[in-house]
């Protein structure tokens, strides 16, 4: 019987063990000695309590697992998009070695999430969740950024602009006998034009040209290949992070075995 199961309150079978031919046979795990039932966890030699004991505490994994993993994985991954963003908007630095630490939030939180579950689908579920995270972040600091570019704009033209100041209009007293009364023109205001408003079409299509835009940012950083390659590089150490967070660790237990019977063949060692 093999289990897929990634938790630290189990037992730790990393080096299988045989039975010996002189002395009594001693549990991995216990070290008591062995009785006339075995079984094999990973090649290590346990007794039955032992056996029985992980079979209990492995967990089991299931769609409800997976489920509450994606949405604490989605948490991870918005408080690490936050964090990201956060750091290039108040240092002004967009530095990819805080995608490392979204790595490292994302696997966290999908392996909470899950109860200690882990496999392939975590993995694709966390390396996917870790590049939206960074990726996107950059929407928030370029319209940062761009805000500070045009308040300093306006600065710079309120700084430069020249005084014109208007003289008086003289009023030209009327001459005697004149009784025309003198006409003001009238005052044409133009009315206000009003900006059409972006129905909610539009404001879907713009957020989601917003996103798209903010997917391809890892790439489009390339237009400086030298800083481009190494941001991608540090963004895949990040990915590779919170998959190896999410990788499930496969357990064989095998028996029971009968002590008296012959020992079974050790499985082969993969060269």
């Amino acid at each position: 019987m093999a289990e897929n199961f990634s938790g630290g309150s189990t037992p730790q079978f990393g080096t299988a063990e045989y039975k010996s031919s002189g002395g009594p046979d001693r549990c991995k795990s216990c070290h008591t000695t062995l009785t006339s039932r075995y079984y094999r966890i990973n090649g290590a030699v346990t007794c039955e309590n032992c056996a029985e004991r992980l079979k209990q505490q492995v967990p089991k994994d299931s769609h409800s697992a997976f489920v509450r993993g994606i949405v604490f994985g989605l948490g991870g991954a918005f408080l690490g998009l936050i964090l990201y963003a956060a750091f290039g908007i108040l240092t002004g630095l967009v530095i990819g070695y805080v995608s490392l630490a979204v790595g490292y939030i994302v696997g966290k939180a999908i392996k909470m999430g899950s109860g200690g579950m882990g496999g392939r689908r975590y993995q694709f579920a966390a390396a996917l969740l870790t590049y939206s995270a960074v990726s996107i972040a950059a929407i928030p600091i370029y319209i940062s950024q761009m805000m500070k570019d045009k308040k300093a704009e306006k600065q710079t033209q309120v700084q430069h602009a020249l005084p014109q100041p208007s003289a008086p209009a003289q009023q030209q007293a009327p001459e005697a006998g004149d009784t025309a009364v003198p006409q003001m023109a009238p005052s044409e205001t133009p009315a206000p034009q009003r900006k059409p408003s972006m129905g909610a079409a539009g404001l879907g299509a713009a957020l989601g040209l917003l996103v798209l835009v903010g997917l391809a940012s890892p790439f489009l950083e390339l237009r400086d290949p030298f800083h481009g390659i190494i941001g991608l590089i540090i963004l895949f150490v990040g990915i590779r992070i919170a998959w190896r967070l999410t990788a499930g660790v496969k357990v064989d237990i095998l028996g029971p075995f009968d002590k008296n019977a012959p020992a079974p063949a050790p499985p082969p060692i993969a060269g």
